[in-house]
């Protein structure tokens, strides 16, 4: 059993455990947060957004600047608060390096890294996973998403690249705007990432995804516990983006008969399971738009 997948990287060692073949984990760089990669013009670890000039050792909502653009996104016990189980729609901006608050401010959260015990391990039927050796309380952060941040055009090159037995661990974040607008961020953890890129899908998944701003507008993708989660339990997200995957409809071969390898079968075991996991068709078709080569 490796001691430690992150080196070093992370408040926590990560280990890796496989007793199921002899398989190794393949080759990657880890990270512990978001990195540039080819086409994105914005660098996620610039430092772009002003800081609160709050002179406390917390910050409070009526005062601080970062906690009126978030809502006040974290309650006393570290949680996320007013999640629905269809979608968190609060905008989060965490107090930054640029802030005159004290570390142990209240709206740092996701930046101080992982606080729970995890695991990555060799699963049966879906390759590896990512397990919890400690329970989690419901609302609180686990770990991030992360990777490259890179542009459309290089999402597309890269999954149109990719052959039926190749994993995809390409993941677009769409966020509506109320003006209409929508800001689009693509992350790939394939060859450079952190300890999410072992997270496998769930049609119902234990954690949800919020993009989370805290240096830059560049979002950091942070997964928070969608429920009470018991120790050694698998954490799971859902690879659609939603909370629940409840689009079984038009997942179906024929959809999919131009992108070979886009259908991969759902092994999550869900009541609900709709068979196939996710995808994201429109990555498949911008040649025409973006001379994608």
């Amino acid at each position: 059993m490796a001691s430690d997948l992150c080196c070093g990287l992370e408040n926590l060692p990560v280990p890796v455990l496989n007793e199921v073949d002899d398989d190794c984990l393949p080759p990657w760089q880890y990270t512990p947060e978001n990195v540039a990669g080819p086409g994105e013009d914005l660098d996620p670890t610039e430092i772009t957004l002003p800081g609160c000039e709050c002179l406390t050792s917390s910050c409070e909502q009526d005062t601080c600047t970062c906690l009126q653009h978030s809502l006040g996104a974290y309650d006393e016990n570290l949680c996320l608060v007013d999640f629905k189980e269809t979608s968190y729609s609060r905008p989060v901006f965490e107090c930054n390096i640029m802030c005159k608050c004290s570390e142990a401010c209240k709206n740092r959260l996701v930046q101080r890294g992982l606080t729970f015990k995890l695991q990555v391990f060799k699963t049966s039927k879906k390759g590896w996973g990512l397990r919890t050796l400690e329970p989690v309380r419901s609302g609180r952060f686990v770990c991030e998403y992360g990777g490259e941040v890179i542009s459309l055009p290089e999402a597309s090159r890269r999954i149109q690249s990719q052959n039926s037995a190749d994993m995809n661990y390409i993941i677009a974040v769409r966020e509506h705007l109320s003006n209409g607008e929508v800001l689009e961020t693509y992350v790939d953890p394939t060859h450079v990432g952190n300890v999410g890129r072992f997270l496998n899908h769930s049609c119902e998944p234990n954690l949800y995804m919020v993009p989370v701003r805290i240096n830059s507008l560049v979002p950091r993708l942070a997964l928070f516990a969608a429920r009470d989660i018991a120790a050694d339990e698998e954490l799971s997200y859902d690879y659609s983006g939603k909370f629940n995957n409840l689009q079984k409809e038009g997942i179906t071969k024929e959809r999919c008969s131009g992108e070979p390898s886009a259908l991969k079968s759902c092994y999550c075991g869900a009541q609900s399971c709709t068979d196939f996991l996710p995808f994201d068709s429109s990555l498949y078709n911008l040649k025409d738009k973006w001379n994608v080569i």
